[in-house]
């Protein structure tokens, strides 16, 4: 190892051109597989080395490649030049472990740290260089990952037609990623978004050519969910087998500024794609919702409750039909089942993002309360679990995701602070703006009238829901129609927000109405 980095020394003293020298960190599978990529390809640098910790790997050469560690101690050793490019390849290492890893390599000169996503979004036995990135703080925080069999967990899509609403959101489009693994037949991308849309087209697709995933025409829809024709003509048209809807109206601040809008695409656009669904044979559909719908005191909240309502009580009025091998109906009928979860790390729109950018301009970090807590999971992680519970769940029921402990978001703040080598309160302050309209301090992912249970599956619960007694979802629904569209018998309900808040307070008793 010491010739090594003696060798690297006097290239540089004697000005030597180099092109982009490469260390993987880390001898397994997946460091394996991108040297075999970066040699075949011979376009992207040189493997200088391996870099590991196990013993039994130090020392030896891979492919003619050397493995060199410890890794602190080697990178006490390494002076990298500007082009050096580390690269870390550990799907399953720990948080924590990335934490001093990422501090080993920086201090060690690197400047250019990519690394390859974690396990939930490698298949089994395979990775590419095409699936690297830019490390950043997203990779740092939160719990480690539960490692989801994909190639198992999404077996019954093999062959089927897949349609993602809200394909170019954070969740819609790591589904969309992951289902390249899938072997289905026809991937349809479904938004109203036409950059979001074009945007992970295009991705897919390079993520196609760089040998992720397996052959699956992608076909982008643009659309809009409150086009109830519309929404029945395109199902018939493309025939989708299973449904993934993670299309929404997210932000709760936005959809207090904006509470018709909210209700009409969250509500009437989930209730037009269920009975799409129905009517054209779509056998599963799935639907995304948060813990936001759990007592709501928020617009945003009360529609995802609706959501849940909606596709959960399609699923129960279905008759009850056996399951084919492949575990889809072949018969027309179709299965509906929610899966809810909370907070996502780097989604559009959520803290991560916002308080990068603040940090970027010099502070402050804005935080609500100094108490607020939340749940949070990758969004690789949720949507792998999402998939999985996809393929598990039965009719007419709800599945919520655990989510291990809450954090503090004021803790979050303080991480990310650090982690661009500033100190919380010195270098970057952060400042109490108070809460928000729509906002609590804590969220829950279960209600009083409800009761998680395991299903047996890691990570995934069922929740029973006790009877309750509230206002049929029909006469709810026909109640806010006058207020979200135009009926010429009822002009003054038209865009009336007073009107819309009263209705669904009396359905929604813990709506925060101000």
């Amino acid at each position: 190892m010491p010739m090594v980095i003696k060798e690297n020394r006097r290239e540089r003293s004697m000005g030597v051109a180099q092109s982009k020298r490469l260390y993987i960190i880390g001898a397994g599978f997946a460091g394996r597989k991108l040297a075999g990529e970066i040699k075949e390809k011979a376009v992207f640098g040189e493997v200088v080395a391996f870099l590991d910790d196990d013993p039994q790997k130090i020392g030896r050469q891979i492919d003619g490649i050397p493995v060199l560690g410890p890794i602190r101690e080697v990178a006490r050793l390494l002076r990298t030049m500007a082009a050096d490019e580390a690269i870390i390849a550990m799907p399953t290492a720990s948080r924590e472990y990335l934490k001093d890893l990422y501090a080993i390599l920086k201090a060690a000169g690197f400047e250019k740290i990519r690394i390859l996503p974690g396990i939930a979004q490698i298949v089994e036995g395979d990775a590419h260089l095409v699936q690297t990135r830019s490390i950043d703080l997203q990779d740092l925080l939160g719990r480690m990952p539960v490692a989801v069999q994909l190639k198992k967990s999404l077996a019954y899509l093999r062959g089927k037609r897949v349609l993602v609403t809200g394909a170019g959101g954070s969740i819609g489009s790591e589904l969309c990623r992951q289902l390249l693994s899938a072997g289905v037949q026809r991937l349809y991308l479904f938004g109203h978004g036409e950059n979001a849309i074009y945007q992970i087209d295009r991705e897919l697709r390079l993520l196609q050519d760089g040998g992720v995933g397996e052959k699956t025409a992608i076909i982008p829809v643009l659309g809009d969910l409150k086009d109830r024709d519309f929404l029945d003509y395109i199902l018939g048209k493309l025939k989708a087998d299973v449904i993934f809807h993670a299309a929404a109206y997210k932000h709760v601040p936005m959809t207090e500024e904006n509470p018709v809008a909210g209700i009409q695409n969250n509500v009437f656009g989930t209730r037009n794609l269920v009975e799409a669904a129905k009517a054209r044979g779509v056998k599963r559909f799935v639907l995304i919702t948060t813990d936001k719908a759990v007592e709501p005191v928020s617009v945003y909240g009360a529609s995802k409750h609706l959501c849940e309502r909606i596709v959960l009580e399609a699923g129960k009025n279905e008759n009850p039909v056996p399951e084919t091998r492949a575990g889809l109906r072949s018969d027309g009928q179709t299965q509906f089942m929610g899966v809810r979860f909370g907070n996502v790390l780097g989604s559009r729109g959520s803290i991560v993002p916002l308080f990068q950018t603040q940090i970027e301009q010099g502070g402050p970090v804005t935080i609500t309360h100094p108490d607020m807590r939340r749940w949070f999971m990758t969004i690789p992680e949720a949507c792998s679990l999402v998939l999985k519970a996809g393929g598990v769940g039965k009719n007419g029921e709800l599945y919520l995701l655990d989510m291990g402990e809450s954090v503090r978001i004021k803790d979050i703040a303080e991480q990310m602070i650090r982690f661009y080598g500033y100190e919380p309160g010195t270098d970057i302050k952060i400042e109490t703006i108070g809460l928000r309209p729509g906002e609590r301090l804590d969220e829950r992912l279960y209600g009083g009238d409800e009761e998680p249970a395991p299903t047996g599956e890691e990570r995934i619960l069922i929740v029973h829901k006790k009877p309750a007694d509230r206002p049929s979802l029909s006469e709810v629904i026909e109640r806010l129609r006058p207020v979200c569209f135009l009926d010429k018998t009822a002009p003054a309900a038209y865009r009336n927000a007073t009107l819309l808040r009263k209705i669904l307070k009396e359905t929604v008793p813990t709506l925060i109405v101000n």
